[in-house]
């Protein structure tokens, strides 16, 4: 499939990328880089990996993106007090000057991934430059708003994709093969490296280069919201026009996609198997984890497929009822998104028969990590909805269709690491 069509090439206006001064830590200021970073504020695992992050240094980047406090009011203005202190303290200073960094991370089971941080101009959907493939949550949108306009800063980068092979990759790999401003490796085993290009004719290709191009916001709707919400509160141009992300051309450097399970609060197994009766077919699996998880992968090559977990075992739930699936999936949308497993996952699981709405935190969790869904689930007497992840080219089609999929349908990686490099809005 060509995933870099006419729309790509015709777009009027492309891909606007900016250097800016990034933040960074001071490497001698704390106990080492790989102790001050942390996943994206969505991926973490709370409050165990919270607790985690905030032990293994005080000034791990999770005491910005994740404050710790009574009420949000408090938990933003905490996040602003430190962002600060640590900016007086010199923890975090700015780069002497505008750059566009490049981003590397390479892990030992052979995956590398290469890209571009910078501030790019922030586009609605109907321009047709950068897509998003997902809904987004409006709770969301404004905790991560209050907290940008709070700490006047983006604190850490959103991942974008876009299919190119052209002069940004190659000042990508150009910039990689000179010494690093800083390596690291964190404890899931894989390597940071960052470089800043600073060239103005080296920045001017890349410039041209993204200007023809069109991006898919592959992880970060609700920041890419989030950059939209603030721009469309100011009066006059200025720095909200422009978010920080990381653009990753996968064309030289394919990402990995992988789902995002839910875990329902309050749903004992039994009770969510039980109203599937007659609906689905459900077949218990004397298996581990990973020999399920191999068991959902055949079963969703034939259909809608999930396994169900939080009762010590795994269920199997497939062969949906299609007089069902006819009831329940909205009909207006294009039939790859109606056979999506997170479609029927909402429309037919969650609305229809476990009557769970998508956007209540204290019904449903989402959850990036396959073994601590289920692990929470266990420990909490719930459910855990395993998925199977979807194609990228799939989610790419959707995208230039203009068609949006469930909400927390994908997860592309390997994310950005967050605390490697920040941008302050007033630097």
């Amino acid at each position: 499939m060509n995933t870099a069509g006419p729309s790509e090439a015709t777009a009027p206006r492309g891909l606007e990328l900016t250097p800016f001064r990034g933040l960074r830590y001071d490497p001698d200021r704390v106990g080492s880089l790989a102790a001050v970073t942390s996943p994206p504020y969505d991926v973490v695992v709370r409050p165990d990996g919270l607790h985690h992050l905030q032990d293994a240094d005080p000034y791990n980047i999770v005491r910005l993106i994740l404050p710790q406090a009574a009420t949000p009011a408090a938990r933003n203005e905490q996040a602003a007090d430190t962002l600060r202190r640590w900016l007086s303290e010199g923890v975090l200073t700015a780069d002497p000057e505008p750059a566009l960094y490049v981003y590397e991370q390479r892990h030992a089971d052979g995956m590398l991934q290469r890209g571009l941080i910078g501030a790019l101009r922030v586009s609605e959907p109907s321009e047709g430059v950068v897509l998003p493939h997902e809904d987004v949550m409006p709770h969301i949108v404004a905790d991560r708003a209050a907290l940008m306009r709070a700490t006047h800063a983006n604190l850490e980068p959103l991942l974008l994709t876009y299919r190119g092979d052209g002069a940004a990759a190659e000042a990508v790999d150009r910039a990689a093969a000179l010494p690093p401003l800083l390596s690291t490796t964190t404890e899931d085993g894989y390597s940071h490296r960052l470089w800043a290009i600073t060239d103005p004719a080296e920045t001017a290709r890349v410039q041209q280069d993204l200007s023809r191009r069109q991006a898919l916001i592959a992880d970060g709707h609700h920041r890419w919201a989030t950059y939209l919400r603030l721009r469309a509160e100011q009066t006059e141009p200025g720095p909200w026009d422009h978010g920080l992300v990381l653009l990753v051309d996968t064309a030289r450097y394919p990402l990995r996609v992988r789902a995002i399970h839910r875990l329902l609060h309050g749903l004992p197994v039994a009770e969510a198997l039980a109203a599937l009766d007659a609906h689905f077919r459900v077949r218990p699996l004397d298996v581990a984890l990973p020999q399920a998880l191999d068991v959902l992968a055949d079963a969703a090559c034939a259909g809608n497929a999930f396994l169900l977990a939080g009762d010590g075992a795994f269920h199997l739930v497939d062969r949906p009822d299609p007089s069902l699936l006819a009831r329940t999936i909205p009909t207006d949308r294009p039939e790859a998104w109606r056979t999506l497993d997170a479609t029927v996952l909402h429309a037919t699981l969650l609305d229809h028969i476990w009557d769970i709405p998508e956007d209540d935190p204290a019904r449903i969790a989402y959850i990036h990590d396959t073994a601590a869904t289920v692990r929470k689930a266990e420990r909490h007497g719930g459910t855990a909805v395993l998925l199977h992840p979807v194609r990228e080219e799939v989610v790419r089609d959707l995208a230039r269709q203009g068609v949006t999929m469930p909400r927390k349908s994908t997860s592309f990686g390997p994310k950005p690491a967050s605390g490697l490099v920040l941008r302050a809005l007033d630097a």
